[in-house]
């Protein structure tokens, strides 16, 4: 069966259909680990790196920029976005700045806009970046993959069940084909977080018997008022962070950060570690009221708070919020038998606290395509798809549990969890947005009630 098949195939099958036929492959081989297979260069017989860009707005091209900072031989040869506008400030703010011109040759017919653009993209480079809207994201990686690129993905890799299952056959495929894959979950190439996790591992603090993690802040940006003649789903595209089946809302999009790091902690060294059920609750005050402008706050919440328990019964306590004017928090702690922490430092019970040095730590936003640039140079091993879409679902299951306010299991999170995003469905911007707006103009009437929304509808 060829890569474009198998990839049609896992967008079409049912979901009980996907774990019979990859549980087995693809779940249980990746269990064992492959480490150490080494990995391909690109394909291009030169060390000219063509780089293709897949979501052009502020975090693609800061991605972007990184990538250019590495300080290797790199070329960008394409540009894609569904509309024309970003394409076009994207490309006349990195034909402006001195500093990147020799990594640059744009040409303006490898300028590729539309739902189906990414495609042009992809087969014109040896590596994609993906920094489109989350939901879009398990279609671009499998693609990608199955065209035999090298791929950055930002996070999260995924806004729901169904994409999670695309995104670990990918993940098989870039296996097969010893493809490296690095993704936005930028602390897993932190040298404080690397040492830090190293030292927590090692039992400096003993068995870990619960976490905490939190991304609480306050209100991220808002695009702006619908044009008189835009679309529903140009507007909703534009404004994505507010729609659930583009973002997966913010304990997806944004605190998946911090519950990656708490997979990574209570996991030892296992990429697949998840946990095994959680329950929470959450909901929309802020976004309800008149201080924003109410009908461009699509139907997310804005507030999240989980209990995820891991096989060894230790916990995972998570929150994370968007309110302006409260307490705010980006950290995670971790409590041990024999001492405690918090990133990135460790104080045992018995002995002195331990820092990570200040001064000896790098930008992490930068060391994570230092990393995929040595491996695709040097034939190394990098797979940061299996971990990323592992947490990218355990905030999956989260928001399930806010949402429905269930105890939701990860097996049945996996198996029968609802598609938010229209997967298989080709779309234009006149097609009906999965979210509509109700008649006063809102999508209140969309935003999840506990106790009554179902997540495995």
């Amino acid at each position: 069966m060829s890569d474009s098949q198998k990839t049609t195939n896992v967008l079409k099958s049912t979901r009980r259909d996907f774990l019979k036929t990859t549980a087995a492959g693809s779940l249980g081989l990746v269990a064992v680990g492959s480490v150490g297979i080494a990995r391909s260069a690109h394909a291009a017989g030169s060390d000219t790196i063509k780089i293709a860009l897949i979501g052009c707005g502020r975090r693609g091209l800061g991605s972007l920029q990184d990538r250019f900072k590495v300080g290797d031989n790199v070329k960008l040869v394409a540009l894609a976005d569904v509309a024309e506008k970003p394409i076009q400030a994207a490309a006349k703010l990195l034909r402006s700045q001195d500093e990147f011109k020799d990594k640059l040759a744009l040409d303006d017919d490898y300028f590729f806009t539309g739902f189906d653009g990414y495609k042009h993209a992809v087969e014109s480079c040896d590596q994609v970046l993906v920094a489109s809207p989350p939901g879009f994201h398990p279609v671009h990686y499998a693609y990608a993959v199955e065209k035999g690129k090298h791929v950055f993905v930002e996070k999260p890799f995924s806004v729901d069940a169904p994409g999670y299952k695309i995104c670990m056959a990918a993940n098989q495929i870039a296996e097969d084909k010893k493809l490296t894959v690095c993704a936005g979950y930028q602390r897993r190439h932190q040298p404080s977080y690397l040492e830090w996790i190293k030292r927590i591992q090692d039992g400096e603090i003993g068995e870990v018997r619960s976490t905490r993690v939190y991304w609480n802040g306050g209100q991220v940006w808002i695009r702006g008022v619908r044009g008189k003649t835009e679309s529903e789903m140009s507007f909703q595209v534009r404004d994505w962070y507010f729609f659930n089946w583009l973002s997966g809302d913010n304990i997806i999009e944004q605190h998946c950060h911090n519950i990656d790091v708490g997979n990574w902690i209570h996991g030892k060294g296992d990429r697949l570690a998840h946990p095994v059920k959680c329950y929470g609750m959450g909901g929309r005050q802020w976004r309800k009221t008149p201080i924003l402008p109410y009908n461009e706050c699509g139907n997310v919440f804005d507030h999240h708070y989980v209990e995820f328990q891991f096989t060894d019964g230790a916990i995972m306590h998570s929150q994370c919020r968007q309110i302006n004017g409260c307490w705010n928090s980006v950290t995670e702690k971790v409590e041990g038998t024999k001492g405690r922490g918090e990133s990135c430092w460790l104080k045992p019970d018995n002995g002195e606290r331990w820092d990570f040095p200040k001064n000896q730590n790098k930008n992490a936003y930068v060391e994570e395509h230092i990393h995929q640039a040595d491996a695709i140079r040097n034939g190394k091993y990098l797979h940061d798809g299996w971990h990323s879409a592992t947490s990218s679902m355990t905030a999956v299951m989260g928001r399930m549990a806010t949402y429905s306010g269930k105890e939701i299991a990860w097996d049945e999170a996996v198996e029968k969890g609802s598609a938010l995003f229209p997967y298989g469905k080709e779309l234009t911007f006149e097609t009906e947005t999965p979210v509509t707006p109700g008649p006063d103009g809102t999508y209140e009437h969309a935003v999840a009630i506990p106790g009554i929304y179902n997540p495995f509808a």
